[in-house]
C-alpha cells in the first residue's frame, strides 16, 4: 500500500510538472558579482497574483516553474540594490527560458524596509525574514501550522520549533518575549492569521556587546511580526464545545472551551491563554513543567562540569493523550511586557495547571538475571496542580552597560494512587501505592554586562536556586516486602516467608509501608567573563568563577501496623539525615579565531572539587584537581551550508541523592540506597553536525553524529531476590566504560508544490551494571525511519502520505529481544464549497517481536468538518477523535534488569460540535 501510495505521488507531481516551463538565469550587481539569497517573484499580468518565486544561490542562480498559457512579470529584487521587472510571456506550447537580471545598488538605503517585506525570503547576517504568505495556503489554524512550511524550520511533536536541527529557545512577537523559554505554547496558540513575518535569528545572544564574542552557534530565537490590523488592537479568539465519549459502550459528556486573548504595541503587551477541556488535549504537561526553564540559561555551559540538584519526582507517570484512558485539563497563563522608558523593560509571566489523569495498562516484565516473569494490570489515578511565576528586568542606560534581573518560582502538588495485580509464578499480590510531593522552587538571576571599549568587555553572571521537597510515598501488599532486608530470611527454610524474622518489619495481613523525605536545596554559582578582542576576527576569554552548593536530605520508613499503630523502622538503614555540599572553584581560557571559511574556538579549565558529605556520625571529603580541554570548530563552506565539530570532556558529579546512605523507596519492588565514597566520573563527547539550507533547489539536507564514553560512571550494584530489587550506586572500573552513539539525517525537497521527506535515526547504547554480583553488559540498538510526501497547494486538496519504521533490539546479558513497529499515515485536508473544510488524519500501527509471540495491529482516525462564511469572524466545527475506537496501544522498554512490553488503553471515541469566535 505504501509503494502505492508513493507512485501516485509521484505521478501527481510529474503530471503537475508537464504542464508548466522552467524560468531560470543569473542575477547579478552592476560590476558582474553574483547576489546570493536574491528574490525573483513571478505574478501574473492580468490580475497581480504572484504565480511563482525563487531565491538565488551561491552563484546568483535562480529558477521557477511557470504554467503554461499566461504572461508573468517577473520582479528581481535584493537588499540595498533596485528591483528590475521583465515581462515574459509563456503560451501552451513555450519551452524553457533563460532569463538573467542585473541590479544596481540603491542611491536612497531608506527603502531597504519596503523591500524586505515583498521577498518570500530575505537574508541578512544571520536572520532569515520568511514572509508568511508566501508559504502559506489559507488553511493554517496555528503559529506551528506556519512553521512547518517554512524552508529549513520543523516542529516536532511536542509542538517544539527547529531551526537547522537546533531547537528555539527563545520566541518572541514584536520583539517581545512569549512565555520565556518554551515554544510550545507559542505554536499551540498564536493564531496562523495574525502572523505576517518570522525572522528566524541564528546564533543568537540576546545582549548586544556580547554576539559573536563566544560560541552562540546552538541559540536560535524566533520573532513573530503580526500583520498591521493586529497592532495596537486586542485580537485572539474564543472557542467552545460540547460533544459525547463512547466509554467503550457508556456515553459521557465531553467539554473543552479555550479563550485566548493578545495585545501588542510598541510600550507594552499582554498575552491571555486559557484551556479547559476532558477530550484528551493537555496544554501543558508534567514534563512541560520540568523542562521549562523560562528563558534561564544553562549556567557555565561548556566549562566542564556536570552537576544539577535533581527533582525527588517518585516517577511520576507522565500525562499522556496517547497514553492515559481519561484527561480532564486546566490551564491558564498570562504573559507581559511593558516599557517602563527608552531604558527599562519589565516582562513576566504566570502559570497555572490542574490536570487529572486515569492511566490503565497492562505489562509483561521479563527479568533477565531470575529468568522471571512478571504480569501486571495497573489502574493510575494521578492531579498534578502546577504554579509558575516569573519576572524580568532589563536596564540598558547606554550601550555600553546592562543589567538583568530574572525570578522564576515554580510549585505544585502531585499526587498519584496504584492500583496494581502482580502476578509471578501463579502467586497474586494485590498492591496499592499512595505518591504525594509538593516540591517548591525559586531561582534568581542577576547579570551585567559592561564594555569599557571596542577591545575590552566584561560580565558578571549569580544565579542562586533555593529548592525545597517532600515527597511521601506508600505501599500496601500482600507479599512479605524486601525479604532479606525488611526481615531476616531462615537459611534453614529460605523460600518460606513465614519462617523469617521479622524485624524491623512486623507481621500483617497486609504490609503497609511508609516513608517520608524532604530534601532541601541551595545552590550558588557565580562567575566573571572577561573578552580581549584582539582584531576583528579573535579574541581571547578569562572565565573566573565558582558552584556552591548545600543540600540537606532526610528520610525514614516505617509501618502501619494492621490495628493503625505505627512501627517506626528505627535503624540506621532505613534513615537518613545527610548534609551534603559541593564546590567547584574554576578559572577558564578560550580562544576564538576565524581564519577563512573556519572558526576555531579551543579552550581549557581548570578546577578545583570540595565535597563533603556528613552522615551517620561521620564526616567524608574529597578534593580533585581537573584540567578540562573543550574545542569548537566551524566550517562556513558556504552562508547556508556548515559543518560544526564540537569536543569536551566533563567531570560529572551527583547530588545528595546519591550520597544518602540509608534505603529509599523507588517503588513496591525497588529499594535503593547511596554511597558515601562516590567519585565524579569523566565523559568524552565528541559531536559532528552538517547542515545545508538550499532555497535555490528547495533542498535541506542535515545530519548529526554523536558518540559519547562515560568513564567511572556513577552506576548500581543490584541484588534480584525474585522481583525485588535492592540497589547501590558505585563507580565502575574504567575497564567497563558506558558508550552511546548517535547517527541523525534529514532530507527534504520541494518539488512544485509537492514535498519530499526523508528522516532517519540511529542510537546505540552499551551500559554495564552489577547484578547479584556479577558485571552485566546490556545494548539497546533503536532504528527508525520516517518517508513522507506532502503538498502545499491554494486550491487544490492537500495531503500527506508517510511510513514510519522503528526497530528495537534489546541485548541483556546475552538474552535478545527484537519489537518492530510499521506505521503508515495520512492526511488530507480538502476545501469545498467555497466555505467548508475537511481535515482528516489515519495512523496504522502494526507491532510485533521477532519471536512472534506478540503482535497487534491497530489504527486511528480523526476527522475535523469546518465551516466559515468567507471572511466571518464565527466559524462552526465537527470534529471526531479515535473516529474507530481503537482502546489500547503497545510499548515496549529497556532497563538493565528487565525487558518491558506493555498495553495502554487510550481516549475513547469523542464526537464534539465546537464554536469560533475571532475578536
Amino acid at each position: 500500500m505504501n509503494k502505492i501510495i508513493f507512485a501516485i505521488s509521484f505521478l501527481f507531481t510529474f503530471s503537475l510538472s508537464a504542464q508548466s516551463i522552467k524560468v531560470k538565469g543569473t542575477i547579478k550587481d552592476s560590476i558582474g558579482n553574483p547576489l546570493e539569497f536574491a528574490n525573483v517573484i513571478a505574478s501574473i499580468k492580468s490580475s497581480g497574483a504572484t504565480e511563482s518565486y525563487g531565491i538565488t544561490n551561491h552563484q546568483g542562480r535562480y529558477q521557477l516553474d511557470l504554467p503554461k498559457g499566461n504572461t508573468y512579470i517577473l520582479r528581481a529584487s535584493f537588499l540595498g540594490y533596485e528591483t528590475k521587472e521583465q515581462t515574459v510571456n509563456v503560451p501552451s506550447d513555450a519551452e524553457n527560458i533563460d532569463l538573467d537580471f542585473i541590479l544596481n545598488p540603491q542611491e536612497n538605503q531608506l527603502d531597504d524596509v519596503e523591500i524586505v517585506y515583498e521577498m518570500p525570503v530575505t537574508v541578512k547576517g544571520d536572520t532569515i525574514v520568511y514572509n508568511a504568505d508566501s508559504f502559506t495556503n489559507g488553511d493554517e489554524r496555528k503559529l506551528g501550522d506556519v512553521m512547518k512550511k517554512l524552508p529549513g524550520v520543523e516542529v516536532n511533536d511536542e509542538g517544539e520549533i527547529q531551526v537547522e536541527g537546533k531547537t528555539v529557545s527563545k520566541v518572541m512577537v514584536e520583539g517581545k518575549d512569549f512565555f520565556d523559554g518554551d515554544s510550545k505554547l507559542a505554536t499551540k496558540n498564536i493564531p496562523a492569521d495574525a502572523v505576517d513575518k518570522v525572522e528566524v535569528l541564528r546564533n543568537y545572544n540576546e545582549v548586544d556587546q556580547m554576539r559573536g564574542l563566544g560560541n552562540d552557534r546552538d541559540n536560535v530565537a524566533i520573532n513573530i511580526k503580526l500583520k498591521e490590523g493586529k497592532k495596537n488592537f486586542w485580537f485572539g479568539e474564543v472557542t467552545a464545545g460540547a460533544g459525547i465519549a463512547d466509554e467503550y459502550g457508556e456515553e459521557n459528556g465531553r467539554y473543552l472551551a479555550h479563550p485566548k486573548l493578545f495585545y501588542y504595541s510598541p510600550k507594552y503587551s499582554i498575552n491571555v491563554i486559557t484551556d479547559f477541556n476532558n477530550i484528551g488535549e493537555v496544554p501543558f504537561t508534567f514534563r512541560d513543567y520540568f523542562n521549562f526553564t523560562g528563558g534561564f540559561k544553562n549556567f557555565n555551559k561548556g566549562g566542564g562540569t556536570s552537576f544539577r540538584i535533581s527533582d525527588s519526582d517518585l516517577g511520576f507517570a507522565v500525562s499522556q493523550n496517547d497514553r492515559a484512558k481519561s484527561i480532564d485539563a486546566k490551564f491558564i497563563a498570562g504573559n507581559f511586557s511593558y516599557a517602563v522608558n527608552d531604558k527599562l523593560d519589565i516582562s513576566g509571566f504566570g502559570i497555572l495547571s490542574d490536570n487529572k489523569t486515569n492511566i490503565v495498562n497492562n505489562s509483561i516484565r521479563q527479568f533477565i538475571e531470575e529468568g522471571i516473569t512478571e504480569n501486571t494490570s495497573t489502574n493510575n489515578d494521578q492531579r498534578n496542580q502546577l504554579a509558575m511565576l516569573k519576572l524580568s528586568s532589563t536596564y540598558k542606560p547606554n550601550v555600553n552597560f546592562q543589567l538583568d534581573y530574572d525570578a522564576l518560582i515554580k510549585t505544585s502538588k502531585q499526587t498519584e494512587d496504584d492500583a496494581t495485580i502482580s502476578i509471578v509464578g501463579g502467586n497474586q499480590n494485590d498492591i496499592s501505592e499512595v505518591k504525594e510531593n509538593k516540591p517548591f522552587s525559586i531561582n534568581q538571576t542577576a547579570n551585567a554586562y559592561y564594555t569599557l571599549n571596542d577591545n575590552n568587555i566584561f560580565a558578571v553572571e549569580v544565579q542562586h536556586l533555593y529548592q525545597n521537597e517532600d515527597p511521601f510515598y506508600q505501599a500496601v501488599q500482600d507479599d512479605v516486602p524486601f525479604r532479606g532486608v525488611f526481615t531476616e530470611i531462615d537459611e534453614m527454610d529460605p523460600f518460606n516467608s513465614d519462617a523469617d524474622t521479622f524485624d524491623p518489619l512486623e507481621q500483617s495481613d497486609r504490609y503497609n509501608i511508609n516513608q517520608n523525605k524532604t530534601v532541601k536545596s541551595n545552590k550558588l554559582d557565580a562567575k566573571v567573563d572577561y573578552y580581549y578582542v584582539l582584531n576583528n576576527v579573535s579574541n581571547l576569554n578569562f572565565t573566573l568563577g565558582t558552584t556552591f552548593s548545600s543540600q540537606n536530605f532526610n528520610s525514614g520508613i516505617f509501618q502501619i501496623l494492621d490495628n493503625g499503630g505505627q512501627n517506626d523502622f528505627t535503624e540506621d538503614d532505613f534513615n537518613n539525615d545527610v548534609t551534603y555540599t559541593f564546590t567547584d572553584a574554576f578559572f577558564g581560557l578560550h580562544y576564538k579565531l576565524k581564519s577563512g571559511k573556519f572558526i576555531f574556538n579551543p579552550g581549557v579549565t581548570l578546577h578545583n572539587y570540595n565535597l563533603k558529605n556528613e552522615q551517620l556520625g561521620a564526616t567524608s571529603t574529597q578534593n580533585d584537581w581537573r584540567v578540562l580541554p573543550d574545542v569548537n570548530v566551524v566550517l562556513e563552506l558556504k552562508k547556508s551550508e556548515n559543518l560544526r565539530f564540537n569536543y569536551a570532556i566533563t567531570s560529572e558529579y551527583s547530588d545528595v541523592n546519591n550520597y544518602a546512605e540509608a534505603y529509599v523507596f523507588n517503588n513496591y519492588n525497588r529499594l535503593f540506597r547511596g554511597n558515601r565514597e562516590l567519585e565524579n566520573s569523566l565523559s568524552h563527547s565528541y559531536n559532528l553536525t552538517y547542515f545545508s539550507f538550499n532555497l535555490f533547489n528547495y533542498t535541506n539536507i542535515g545530519g548529526n553524529l554523536s558518540y559519547t564514553r562515560r568513564i567511572d560512571a556513577i552506576k548500581t550494584d543490584t541484588d534480584l531476590v525474585g522481583i525485588s530489587q535492592v540497589s547501590r550506586a558505585v563507580n565502575f572500573d574504567s575497564n567497563f566504560p558506558d558508550e552511546t552513539f548517535s547517527a541523525v539525517g534529514r532530507f527534504s525537497k520541494t518539488i512544485k508544490k509537492v514535498q519530499f521527506k526523508l528522516d532517519a535515526a540511529v542510537f546505540l547504547s552499551k551500559t554495564n551494571n552489577i547484578i547479584n554480583g556479577e558485571i552485566r553488559a546490556s545494548e539497546s540498538f533503536t532504528q527508525n525511519y520516517n518517508a513522507s510526501v506532502l503538498s502545499n497547494f491554494k486550491s487544490f486538496p492537500n495531503f500527506e502520505v508517510g511510513y514510519r519504521f522503528m526497530k528495537n533490539d534489546y541485548d541483556n546479558g546475552g538474552s535478545t529481544q527484537i519489537f518492530f513497529t510499521n506505521r503508515p499515515y495520512a492526511n488530507v485536508n480538502i476545501r469545498f464549497l467555497k466555505n467548508f473544510n475537511l481535515f482528516g488524519e489515519w495512523d496504522y500501527y502494526n507491532y510485533t517481536n521477532e519471536a512472534k509471540t506478540i503482535e497487534n495491529s491497530y489504527s486511528f482516525f480523526n476527522a475535523n468538518l469546518y465551516y466559515q462564511n468567507g471572511e466571518s469572524p464565527w466559524e462552526f466545527s465537527v470534529r471526531a477523535t479515535n473516529i474507530l475506537d481503537t482502546e489500547s496501544i503497545n510499548n515496549d522498554s529497556f532497563t538493565d534488569q528487565f525487558n518491558t512490553t506493555s498495553q495502554y488503553f487510550v481516549m475513547p471515541r469523542i464526537v464534539m460540535f465546537v464554536i469560533k469566535y475571532d475578536l
